[in-house]
């Protein structure tokens, strides 16, 4: 099988090759990335001399480049490229709209003209809003509260449209919070971890009580390696551990794994439009026979060992602006 991954640089793409290669032999991967700040040839040197990969940097946005590469015939797609932090998006939302959407757009026109046997959309929970109760089911309506979920939720139209009308053999998923290893520190349980190891003060929106699923990386790549077997063409998958965590919850769990005080938590002002909960069903990629393996205490020891041992990997990126704004990005 020969493979693009769009995005494969970032976080969740280089978990997702690093996972199809650990477990196929017959494949082949070329990995399409622009390279942004958040996307980081680091995160894939372990496989970068394996003769089934390989690295080309490019734009998804460049309809020509796209073609061009289009003509090595690939049998799957699985676009992880797009811009993903929500603060970036509520500052500057133009360019998550040009890779989100028209990025995808370029893929999908492309994918179809060269007769693409599937192509993989990995979207978000965020693109169905918050749920005060209840979990979202892949056919609800899509309510977006973020310049950054709107773009996402305009690129999941855009794949079933292109599904709908000319027959382009989509899937799309999306997952709750992912987190784990080499995830840029503007997100999250990053940011907790390497702000506790550096005694700052972890930033808390609001009062803390925003409830978010977490899912760990690994088994995210390993549900989209079924969905990618398994999955119905035309369909959304949504991925999620079922394990909801008030994120005041999960600083908590990171200062005491950490051995800190809980006086490193500062309060900060709730960001616009902030989603109170996310909560997905996730019956019908467990009819495929998935479900989580590691649940948030082990996920959560595992990915703090990873960035205390692995300094290498994250001292250049301390300066990065969203690292040192106390604001908690929250997916």
């Amino acid at each position: 099988m020969r493979i693009l991954v769009t995005g494969g640089a970032g976080f969740i793409g280089s978990n997702f090759i690093r996972h199809m290669m650990l477990n196929h032999d017959d494949l082949e991967i070329v990995n399409f990335d622009l390279l942004t700040y958040a996307g980081r040839l680091e995160n894939l040197q372990d496989v970068k001399n394996d003769t089934r990969y390989r690295f080309i940097h490019g734009d998804i946005r460049n309809i020509k480049a796209v073609n061009y590469l289009m003509k090595e015939r690939f049998d799957l797609i699985v676009n992880f490229a797009a811009e993903t932090h929500v603060d970036r998006s509520l500052r500057d939302g133009g360019s998550f709209i040009l890779t989100n959407v028209h990025g995808t757009h370029a893929l999908l026109d492309a994918a179809r003209k060269w007769d693409v046997e599937r192509f993989l959309q990995i979207s978000t929970d965020e693109v169905y809003g918050s749920i005060t109760e209840g979990s979202f089911k892949e056919t609800d309506n899509l309510n977006p509260s973020s310049p950054y979920s709107a773009s996402k939720a305009a690129g999941d139209h855009i794949a079933l449209a292109f599904y709908k009308t000319y027959g382009c053999p989509v899937l799309i998923t999306r997952s709750s919070n992912n987190y784990g290893p080499y995830q840029y520190p503007e997100k999250f349980i990053p940011k907790l971890i390497l702000r506790t190891l550096h005694d700052q003060p972890l930033p808390i929106y609001g009062n803390g009580k925003q409830v978010r699923d977490w899912l760990h990386v690994t088994d995210n790549c390993i549900a989209l390696d079924l969905i990618v077997n398994k999955g119905k063409v035309g369909e959304i998958y949504n991925i999620a551990s079922g394990e909801e965590s008030m994120n005041v919850e999960v600083a908590r769990k990171v200062l005491k794994t950490l051995k800190k005080t809980k006086s490193l938590m500062k309060t900060v002002p709730d960001r616009p439009g902030h989603d109170f909960r996310y909560s997905l069903d996730t019956t019908k990629i467990r009819g495929l026979g998935w479900k989580p393996k590691i649940n948030l205490v082990k996920g959560l020891e595992k990915t703090i060992s990873w960035y205390s041992n692995n300094q290498w990997w994250w001292k250049n990126l301390l300066k990065d602006e969203f690292f040192n704004m106390e604001t908690p990005h929250l997916h």
